[in-house]
């Protein structure tokens, strides 16, 4: 049996984690008697925290809100956890990088000297890795409903923006990530997950009017007011969202389904001579997929054929082209134009197709 001090703290942390919480379950949990999570409750109390029990079949307990709280407890780890978590919120493509840092030092001056020293020392400089365009934030209002009403399981309503007129869009009734209808008229989903992918959030849901499944740009969601009725979930195909999201990117996600790779308009599929993990940190919004310890499957889009084969020719290494034909003879130009350049050839005119 853990020690009483550690056994505290697991259930308080459990009891943070959900309203209410059946006594004969948190026994179970802790692997202590039902007396025992008595013993322990009290002690909370004692302590200053505001514990309620509650009566019926599984009667149980729960924190209460609303009280003042004594300093919050936290193990090393879960202390590390937060501290590396809050430090990193610019990257994740919420506009909640100040709310973060705020949070933060709130939480840090109800901690205990011992871990406030430990948070200290863990000072993690978040860098977005550079892409070919400024990626867009989400507002935390729109993830704030979205998030709501997935977890209500609420029928959503809202308008969707069209992709900018620099991207070649996917159109109406893709079943990729970038699916991207115009502004009107307004969307009916069930929401089902709220997702990042690529620094990007996205919103999983069933399409009532299309009665299939799509994931939706989260920072081109106007959300309407009010939410629809609640709804029964479906079950998600595979019943992993992100096996499911995954597919969908990769283009096998089922009727209707095509990868899009930031709305590109070449798509192209190589293997590479390194490894997956020596790759994907560079891949960018690419799909790696390991194939040996020195080998690996790269499926990337880009604006031209040419640009494509220059942007693998980065990872200096051994390239077998899967295909299309286009690539290929990507390559062949683009090895012409260096072996000119090596041999000090004049160079010849760029026809603007290769563009």
């Amino acid at each position: 049996m853990p020690k009483t001090s550690a056994r505290l703290l697991s259930l308080l942390s459990l009891l943070q984690a959900r309203r209410d919480w059946p006594g004969a379950l948190l026994a179970e949990r802790l692997d202590i008697s039902q007396r025992t999570v008595r013993r322990d409750v009290d002690r909370l109390r004692e302590l200053g925290y505001p514990i309620v029990a509650f009566k019926g079949p599984d009667g149980g307990y729960r924190l209460d809100a609303g009280t003042q709280l004594p300093p919050l407890l936290f193990d090393d780890e879960q202390a590390v956890a937060l501290a590396v978590a809050l430090q990193i919120a610019t990257t994740t493509g919420a506009d909640i990088g100040e709310a973060a840092v705020r949070a933060l030092t709130t939480v840090r001056q109800v901690m205990p000297a011992r871990l406030r020293h430990r948070i200290d020392t863990l000072q993690v400089t978040a860098v977005q890795r550079p892409g070919p365009r400024p990626e867009p934030r989400l507002d935390s209002s729109v993830l704030l409903a979205l998030s709501g009403a997935v977890h209500a399981r609420e029928v959503l309503r809202f308008d969707y923006a069209a992709a900018s007129p620099s991207r070649t869009g996917t159109g109406t009734g893709s079943g990729s990530g970038d699916d991207a209808p115009s502004m009107t008229p307004p969307r009916k989903v069930q929401p089902h997950h709220l997702i990042t992918w690529g620094r990007r959030w996205y919103l999983v849901a069933w399409d009532l009017d299309r009665e299939d499944w799509r994931t939706f740009r989260a920072d081109r969601i106007t959300p309407r007011t009010p939410t629809g009725p609640r709804f029964t979930p479906r079950e998600l195909p595979g019943g992993d969202v992100a096996a499911f999201v995954a597919a969908r990117f990769r283009g096998a996600g089922g009727s209707g389904s095509s990868a899009n790779f930031g709305d590109w308009p070449c798509r192209g599929e190589v293997i590479l001579g390194l490894p997956a993990s020596a790759v994907a940190p560079f891949a960018q919004d690419a799909v790696v997929e390991e194939l040996g310890p020195d080998r690996c499957r790269l499926t990337l889009g880009s604006w031209s054929w040419v640009g494509m084969a220059a942007g693998i020719g980065r990872f200096d290494t051994a390239i077998e082209v899967v295909g299309p034909e286009e690539l290929k003879d990507a390559c062949a130009q683009l090895a012409g134009r260096y072996a000119d350049a090596a041999a000090g050839r004049p160079a010849a005119p760029t026809k603007l197709t290769d563009w």
